[in-house]
């Protein structure tokens, strides 16, 4: 496998409005800096990662200016209503030297804890596979609730993964998939969603469970303390 470096495209345009107040989650405070700040960093010091492309929303007043991180390039894009309107956009803003057969990755900003040696084995196992994601397998038993919030069934839980990022595809079948999800009306949750949808099955790469993404409140402690747990290992 060579030592080619990829692209990560970063969606942050939405508004986390699970958290509550008037700042975007991934703008909120984690130890001392911008959530945000925490998961670019993270993504930039990867050896195999060559720039980053964040896609903000057409309004975003707090935007910290960053145009480079260490050797990395750091490139905006405005995105668009929906998580797959803002990858598609970071997708095709990509400069032209990634090329359309080129992978790239496609990284939650609001998961600043991914591991180093998670993207690595991503980028090796997921090109060799023409793609793929990481995930974890279901361990919790699955319980289906009705709606007064009854469980009235216990679902299987062989075969089911948890889906995580980075998600890594070619630049064009990716956008393509995209493109043609969108004409279909389909919202896609995720890009590996999208490539389903256009007859591709992605590789699911196991990575760890403390790649979590910070969606409530409650997640800001669990992730600054596993910042430091995480961090440089790997």
């Amino acid at each position: 496998m060579s030592m080619t470096s990829l692209w990560c495209v970063v969606p942050a345009a939405g508004r986390g409005a699970r958290v509550g107040g008037d700042i975007p989650k991934q703008y909120l405070p984690l130890a001392g800096k911008p959530l945000i700040q925490h998961t670019l960093e993270r993504l930039a010091a990867h050896p195999r990662i060559a720039g980053l492309m964040v896609v903000l929303g057409a309004q975003d007043a707090w935007w910290p200016g960053i145009d480079q991180l260490g050797d990395k390039p750091v490139r905006l894009a405005i995105g668009g209503a929906e998580r797959c309107d803002s990858v598609l956009a970071g997708v095709e803003a990509l400069p032209s030297s990634v090329r359309d057969d080129d992978f790239v990755l496609v990284h939650d900003a609001a998961r600043p804890c991914v591991r180093a040696v998670d993207i690595t084995r991503l980028i090796e196992l997921g090109s060799a596979a023409g793609g793929g994601l990481l995930g974890a397998p279901l361990r919790d038993t699955l319980k289906r609730a009705d709606a007064a919030g009854r469980s009235r069934l216990t679902e299987p839980r062989d075969e089911r993964w948890r889906a995580f990022t980075p998600q890594m595809f070619r630049r064009a079948e990716l956008a393509a998939a995209l493109r043609a999800a969108a004409a279909r009306g389909l919202k896609v949750s995720d890009e590996a969603m999208a490539m389903e949808s256009s007859d591709f099955a992605p590789l699911l790469v196991e990575g760890a469970e403390d790649n979590i993404k910070v969606t409530t409140a409650a997640d800001f402690a669990l992730a600054e303390f596993l910042l430091g747990k995480t961090d440089g290992e790997g």
